[in-house]
């Protein structure tokens, strides 16, 4: 042996040992792929077998479930779907004729921890195959994964397999703001039907914010009347229905967001005399940033200390959960802007008696969060009420038992800070969940853009920027720096789509496939058995999952030119410090 070779022949050792489980894992995939990877997938020896022209599916009656038998027997038999790269497998006998679905337990509705899991087994050597699920709900995820093992024309179907799968986490969710800009019910219900098919639960429907009220309310119409962007931009009671059958008939929950105090401007076009600082400008000419009346464009927040605001406020919250029976009500409580509060006399007296902000929040959420309570509602509030380093509330106010947190800012120290104290929390992480970040800013006059060539861009712009992108997402652990009994109170987690700059122009794109990175990372997680990421084998899974995405009617952005999946390996970094 040349020993003068022997460190370049070391470090080559080091190199391949480092790659050649990259490279195993990368270039050999499964034939076909179920989007979130399943929690146990076991196919010995990969074939398929002819899907019978007369394939029907046998299922117990129910009112949601029956509905989604009939679509996916549709989808199945009718979209005769061509994966990017066509799988290589022997074709068998006999035709599978039936799937037979069994369901444990027909009762539980669909609700915060209903059981999810399933089995689903397609054997080689009978023309039917089983779904045996633990609810409606969780039959509704084996149906979604039995559509995706079926491809081409004729139809076949992959055989020899059983999945055993069930989610990490029990609330994986989108929220989308319908207030900044107006999304019609179609989008919504597009939407709602691509979460189901990502094995995601539940749509966070921020309704109303400052800019436009538009949830009409048969008790208090003047707030859609006035307070909505103009006719057709409001939702009505069928209208809520609509998209809260859709959820059901999909397994996803909607959960209703009416954000208060904060974030109320719209509320006075109705109502002025209980809204304080509507329709000012946001921030004031030569004020420094901490006295600004608003976070951005769009003014007011409710006034606590005058009594008619309750008799609005309890109007709204009472029809709102008639409207929407999920038991959870998220009430926002986020940003509460000093400098609005400070502007109105009334607050001003209270100061001027030796009160202060925070007394006027907990005056707020003292008279609204037992009302919410005494509705059979858990309250979910954004991470200010308690977090916020100016205006906030005693934790002591609001009992653990009957609130959840979702947290925004601080990545996992938030989330740590939040689980410490006791909550139950939903994590949205600004850092990584957000997907309106890096698209600029939208204020009209900006001169940060008015720069030389050669200047840092740094987030450009954005105030959570850069973009999130895909890889950020699927890479995040909801769960970083917890003890174990702290991770347990994580119950999950929502990306969320701001809408200052997007409409249903863009709702596709924006939310796919980057909501598809968070569904797959709450359900199976995103580590292999030996508890490496796996990010490098999901990107050619998701670009597949993106085309038959796309081919459902979903608008889902690509992540690689179509070169990458029908040259496996050939796009991946393979030099460990880049």
């Amino acid at each position: 042996m040349n020993t003068h070779n022997f460190p370049t022949l070391f470090i080559l050792f080091l190199t391949l040992s480092y790659i050649s489980p990259l490279i195993s894992t990368l270039v050999a995939p499964s034939p076909i792929n179920i989007w979130p990877k399943p929690r146990s997938f076991t196919w010995t020896t990969p074939h398929a077998i002819p899907l019978s022209p007369s394939f029907t599916i046998n299922s117990p009656s129910h009112r949601y479930l029956t509905p989604a038998v009939n679509r996916y027997l549709r989808q199945i038999l009718t979209t005769n779907y061509t994966p990017l790269t066509p799988p290589k497998l022997n074709l068998t006998t006999p035709p599978l004729q039936t799937l037979t679905v069994t369901v444990t337990d027909l009762t539980p509705p669909l609700t915060h921890g209903v059981n999810e899991s399933y089995t689903l087994t397609i054997p080689s050597n009978t023309s039917t195959a089983t779904l045996i699920a633990a609810t409606p709900w969780a039959a509704m995820r084996g149906l979604e994964s039995f559509s995706q093992l079926v491809w081409a024309s004729p139809a076949q179907v992959g055989a020899g397999l059983v999945i055993t799968d069930w989610p990490m986490f029990e609330h994986r969710g989108v929220a989308l703001d319908t207030s900044r800009n107006f999304y019609p019910v179609e989008d919504l219900l597009r939407l709602i039907g691509a979460m189901s098919a990502n094995k995601l639960n539940v749509f966070h429907w921020h309704i109303t914010d400052s800019q436009s009220f538009p949830l009409g309310l048969n008790s208090e119409p003047e707030l859609a009347g006035k307070g909505s962007y103009g006719p057709g931009m409001a939702y009505s009671g069928d209208d809520v229905e609509r998209v809260v059958e859709f959820g059901l008939e999909h397994g996803v929950r909607i959960v209703p967001e009416i954000d208060m105090p904060g974030h109320t401007g719209s509320w006075a076009e109705a109502y002025p005399e209980i809204v304080a600082c509507a329709n000012m400008f946001w921030w004031p000419a030569g004020a420094p940033w901490e006295d600004r009346l608003a976070a951005e464009p769009g003014t007011g927040q409710l006034n606590p200390l005058i009594p008619k605001t309750y008799d609005v406020v309890k109007n709204v919250i009472k029809e709102t959960t008639t409207l929407f029976p999920d038991t959870f009500y998220h009430a926002g409580a986020d940003e509460i802007v000093p400098g609005c509060w400070k502007a109105d006399p009334t607050i001003q007296k209270h100061l001027a008696d030796n009160g202060t902000l925070s007394q006027v929040l907990e005056i707020f959420i003292n008279k609204t969060n037992p009302y919410i309570v005494s509705l059979n509602r858990t309250v979910v509030y954004w991470e200010d009420v308690i977090l916020d380093a100016g205006i906030k509330v005693n934790p002591s106010i609001l009992s653990p038992e009957t609130t959840i947190m979702q947290t925004w800012n601080g990545g996992p120290d938030n989330t740590k800070r939040l689980v410490s104290a006791g909550y139950r929390t939903i994590v949205s992480s600004s850092d990584y969940y957000y997907l309106d970040c890096g698209h600029g800013d939208f204020t009209g006059n900006n001169s940060a853009y008015d720069q030389p060539p050669g200047f840092d861009q740094k987030t450009g712009g954005s105030w959570c920027g850069p973009f999130k992108t895909w890889q950020l997402i699927y890479n995040y652990d909801i769960t970083y720096g917890l003890n174990e009994t702290e991770a347990k109170l994580v119950l999950g987690g929502e990306v969320a789509l701001w809408s200052e700059q997007a409409d249903p122009t863009v709702l596709d794109s924006r939310i796919w496939p980057r909501a598809s990175a968070m569904a797959e990372a709450l359900w199976s997680g995103n580590k292999d058995e030996t508890g490496m990421k796996r990010y490098a084998e999901a990107t050619d899974r998701l670009s597949e999952w993106i085309h038959r995405m796309v081919s459902r009617g979903v608008k889902a952005e690509p992540i690689q030119p179509l070169w990458c999946i029908r040259n496996p390996g050939m796009c991946n970094t393979m030099n460990p410090i880049f």
